[in-house]
């Protein structure tokens, strides 16, 4: 009998031992880093030591924060607004039968797609409805319309900022390669799709400061942004990056992820002003401050940049930080109205006209529990 035992404990270990093996050869994690891909990777001036750095010192925590106690909160000691109760509003847009002039649809959180020039350009899509490696473990906010079961149409460029499961998310990608011309990503990125079945010379990888013309009104820089990167337990091994797009009526920034930080500036200086400037307003906390940015430094990015409006992002989908589910959406509102800030609010799938940045859009959030 107690044989037996020993034998059921035997298969347990094997089955747990074989599962978290599999688990992590996952395909969702992406590929490795060799040969040329490599070799240009070492050869960028951020690349030090096996891993890219930030322009400044950007720690991951404060030096006075303890990690363990932060992951204690974040389970524990929930935020009872942490999410909706409600279903979010969302607007049905027909993705196939766009309208002729120039326009961008929000899905929540950083996903959004870009009519611009008669190009589609999708940035950061994410509608496998879970923003972890770990199923189940950060679903999305419930919406009142499912973007993850739309047709979408020929997509000509993805923009991806950076390898993060809210931003890389292997399940839609997989989903949308039929359909990508090419992808527009940071240093080694391509080495994830690649593993994915894209084909190398669909994927477009850039450092910082690059320069690609789409078009030959239609050029895209590759700039600065103070984060990080990696999808298993190595970090900053592939690059993260906003983008400057120029277009032949319109010059924009793409801001994905960033703490505040001097790139900010120089990013204005050089590029700007800028007609629209899409930046992060959510999943921050005063303990990660370097990596993302605070509500009290959102209206120095805008001065910075030089933007005539600011569309924010990054908030209304998952919940990755401690703050109200609203807060984010609220603290931008205020500060726009405070320094006099163009924002734009719309719901989930409203279009918004580039020829129209000055339209004016309800708190649609405050009607929502």
């Amino acid at each position: 009998m107690r044989n037996m035992g020993w034998i059921i404990l035997g298969a347990l270990l094997i089955v747990l031992i074989s599962g978290v093996l599999y688990y992590f050869v996952h395909p969702m994690f992406g590929g490795s880093f060799k040969g040329a891909r490599l070799e240009r990777m070492k050869q960028s001036p951020n690349f030090k030591n096996g891993i890219f750095h930030n322009l400044e010192v950007t720690p991951s925590l404060k030096s006075d924060v303890n990690m363990a106690s932060l992951l204690w909160d974040f389970l524990f000691n929930k935020n009872p607004h942490l999410k909706p109760i409600n279903v979010l509003p969302a607007m049905e847009c027909d993705l196939a039968h766009l309208p002729a002039d120039d326009v961008l649809i929000w899905f929540g959180h950083s996903s959004y797609l870009m009519k611009l020039d008669g190009k589609l350009i999708l940035v950061d899509p994410v509608f496998s409805q879970n923003a972890s490696p770990i199923p189940g473990s950060n679903k999305a906010f419930k919406m009142s319309v499912d973007y993850a079961t739309m047709v979408f149409p020929k997509i000509d460029y993805l923009f991806i900022s950076h390898d993060h499961y809210d931003h890389l998310d292997y399940e839609t990608v997989v989903k949308l390669r039929d359909k990508v011309g090419q992808v527009i990503c940071g240093l080694g990125v391509g080495a994830h799709f690649e593993s994915w079945g894209y084909k190398a010379d669909q994927i477009i990888e850039g450092d910082w400061y690059d320069q690609i013309k789409l078009a030959p009104d239609f050029q895209v820089t590759f700039t600065p942004a103070r984060h990080f990167s990696g999808r298993r337990f190595t970090r900053n091994n592939t690059l993260w990056t906003s983008f400057v797009l120029k277009t032949s009526q319109y010059t924009i920034f793409l801001g994905g992820d960033s703490g505040y930080g001097k790139h900010f500036k120089k990013i204005g200086d050089q590029f700007g002003p800028f007609d629209l400037a899409i930046l992060e307003n959510g999943q921050y906390n005063d303990a990660w401050h370097y990596i993302h940015s605070l509500p009290d430094e959102w209206a120095a990015e805008t001065k910075d940049l030089k933007a005539q409006a600011i569309l924010p992002v990054h908030s209304s989908k998952f919940a990755l930080a401690m703050h109200d589910w609203k807060e984010p959406m609220e603290k931008f509102y205020e500060t726009a109205n405070k320094e006099q800030i163009t924002l734009l609010t719309p719901k989930i799938g409203e279009m918004i006209h580039f020829n129209r940045l000055d339209t004016v859009y309800a708190p649609w959030w405050r009607e929502v529990n």
